[in-house]
């Protein structure tokens, strides 16, 4: 992942800064058409686009796609409320977004220039700058200015959603410095963080004019004004929205636009149920699905439009971290999930190996890390580099951090694993709990031990009941629901859940989303990422460092430690591990030569409506209905 050059991507070719005597005293800046912490940047300065898309690729066209639950609000700062797909915060499904810089897909974590033609680092990170384009302006023609982006991260850090209030803790200044100039620094004794730009580069910027007049603090079922490459159309609260492309978008012809947005009108539906999203591909009123359940992956993609290839079923692998997907996550909130012991317990009683074979079809990996399919990801025992972060708290720590090889529960995948249970009641009976009467019972309180979980969807529900099952078992009292998508994002975010269900997949600089997820910071601010409320000085320290690290062996023994310390404290129960990504679609769009390998989800803005297999598929469907 890194280069040797490490410190030649942060050095940015000679970059000047003049020492800040006070607002708009800033001259000498440098600035680069992008921007690299790991490796030197892949594109040139004069690039006409990136290699993984089509130049030339035509536009027009409609895509359908769904999603899960409902939606409730287009306001995309607060947490408050379910934003539509398509109005993402980060990534490639922002459709209607502008921002600073955009990431390149074929690169770890490289930016180029956006809204913004020129940006800053300063060698230690404690001071950036952009340059915004001229010429850029928002749906309603207003120009987009250096002043909407100052309102954007005043906004962000005053009003906005958790997550990125912690991303910006270190942000200090914020100034205009010219009509088109705007210079960021970090507070002063604060360590700056590797993250810091990157996250402020990609952030979507906000209209000012638009929230000048109306309250950027509640929901909003009016789509706001934006300025990106879609803007909203149709659209039925909680049911579906289109997206329409922008003819006259301002960044079309950018190189980092060039053979993107090809699709005329997105179309995002939303369904209840999974099992009814494959019933609507099938049936032709969805075009395209991310597959997400292994037994609908096996057994629901054979009938004739598969067979006459009208009808595609792709499994492809992307070299991208992977992490945890769908572990079984605690809220350390609940006194009885506090100690330790209980947590491993917890953790003897899951049976992957069983749920895997008998129901996901043997399709899954097992994700043994937090950073998992990523050489980010521990290895063996601690190396020399990681010894030296974890050894100051070696009497706070398990010992088996330094001992041990950390790995799943053994079972065999076939009925009960006897001795697994066995240790789970030790463990149980070490922490004050035995089972009386059938039931768990604390030893000095004489209360039942009770689990109120909460999953994701109905078909995560169904993948966890062997473990539900299992804790019965030994006297644990649980409930098990899968309520609505909003209503479990509102109780998961708030706390009003002992177990539940996550999906963590990091990027190549996950500084900023371990510390959303995992720091006391975070897990005392309202409405948190820090779902488990895991407060844990050690872990704060970790994610401290992984932001700090200026060198690839500082960046890997900081994350190789922190995913060690998070694992052996039991936090998360460690579940499937995607072996690829299951793509299922109609054959009617053309895609570019050279896929993305880092990008999810290639077809939002990559692929293309092709004409000719569309009516090739038309064409052939009639035949096989028998011209109905």
């Amino acid at each position: 992942m890194f280069a040797s050059a490490w410190s030649a991507g942060l050095r940015l070719a000679g970059l000047l800064l003049c020492p800040v005597l006070g607002m708009a005293a800033v001259t000498g800046i440098d600035y680069q058409h992008g921007l690299s912490p790991i490796e030197p940047l892949k594109y040139p300065p004069d690039f006409k686009h990136f290699d993984y898309v089509n130049p030339n690729a035509p536009k027009g066209g409609m895509v359908r796609y769904p999603e899960m639950g409902t939606f409730d609000s287009f306001n995309n700062v607060i947490d408050k409320g379910r934003k539509p797909m398509g109005l993402e915060f980060l990534y490639n499904r922002g459709l209607t977004a502008v921002r600073l810089l955009v990431q390149a897909n074929d690169e770890n974590a490289s930016f180029y220039g956006s809204l913004a033609d020129g940006v800053w680092v300063s060698e230690d990170y404690s001071e950036f700058a952009f340059r915004i384009r001229p010429g850029a302006y928002w749906h309603d023609g207003m120009p987009i200015t250096a002043d909407d982006v100052v309102f954007t991260f005043e906004t962000y850090r005053e009003h906005g959603r958790a997550g990125i209030r912690m991303a910006l803790l270190e942000l200090d200044r914020i100034e205009k410095i010219s009509e088109r100039e705007i210079y960021f620094t970090t507070k002063p004794g604060m360590v700056p963080n590797n993250v810091l730009p990157f996250s402020v580069g990609r952030y979507p910027i906000q209209p000012k004019h638009y929230w000048s007049g109306r309250d950027v603090t509640k929901t909003t079922v009016k789509p706001p004004v934006a300025g990106g490459p879609y803007r909203v159309g149709d659209f039925v609260i909680g049911r579906y929205v289109v997206y329409e492309r922008v003819e006259d978008y301002w960044g079309r012809e950018l190189p980092t636009s060039r053979g993107r947005y090809n699709f005329d009108r997105i179309k995002i539906d939303y369904f209840r149920d999974e099992a009814m999203m494959v019933e609507a591909l099938k049936g032709d009123v969805l075009d395209i699905r991310n597959e997400t359940v292994s037994k609908q992956w096996v057994t629901q993609y054979d009938f004739p439009a598969v067979r006459h290839g009208y009808f595609k079923k792709e499994l492809i692998y992307q070299n991208r971290p992977w992490g945890m997907w769908g572990p079984v996550i605690w809220n350390l909130d609940r006194k009885r999930l506090q100690d330790i012991r209980v947590r491993e317990a917890l953790f003897l009683m899951y049976d992957f190996e069983w749920m895997n074979r008998v129901l996901m079809h043997g399709y899954y990996n097992y994700a043994n890390s937090f950073f998992y399919n990523s050489t980010m990801a521990h290895s063996g025992l601690p190396s020399v580099e990681e010894l030296e972060l974890l050894e100051p708290f070696r009497d706070q720590l398990p010992s088996r951090v330094f001992t041990h090889v950390w790995q799943a529960a053994k079972t065999t995948g076939f009925g009960h694993n006897r001795e697994n249970i066995e240790q789970a009641l030790e463990l149980f009976a070490e922490a004050g709990w035995e089972i009386r009467n059938g039931v768990m019972t604390n030893l000095a309180t004489g209360e039942p031990f009770t689990l109120n979980f909460i999953f994701i969807s109905p078909m995560n529900l169904r993948g966890q009941m062997p473990f539900v099952t299992a804790l019965n078992g030994i006297g644990i009292q649980t409930t098990a629901r899968a309520p609505e998508r909003s209503n479990w994002e509102y109780r998961m975010r708030n706390g009003k859940f002992d177990g539940g269900t996550a999906f963590l997949i990091p990027n190549y600089l996950p500084g900023l989303t371990f510390r959303g997820w995992f720091s006391s910071e975070a897990a005392d601010s309202k409405v948190s990422q820090n779902w488990s409320r895991v407060r844990n000085p050690i872990v704060d320290h970790l994610i401290d460092k992984l932001l700090a690290a200026r060198t690839p062996v500082d960046f890997y023994a900081a994350t190789r430690a922190l995913d060690r310390v998070l694992l052996w404290h039991f936090y998360w129960i460690p579940n499937t591990a995607q072996p690829g990504f299951r793509m299922v679609y109609w054959d009617r769009f053309g895609q570019p030569e050279n896929q993305p390998p880092l990008q999810r989800d290639v077809w939002w803005d990559t692929w293309w409506w092709d004409e000719a297999r569309a009516a090739r598929v038309k064409a052939g469907m009639k035949e096989l209905l028998g011209n109905q």
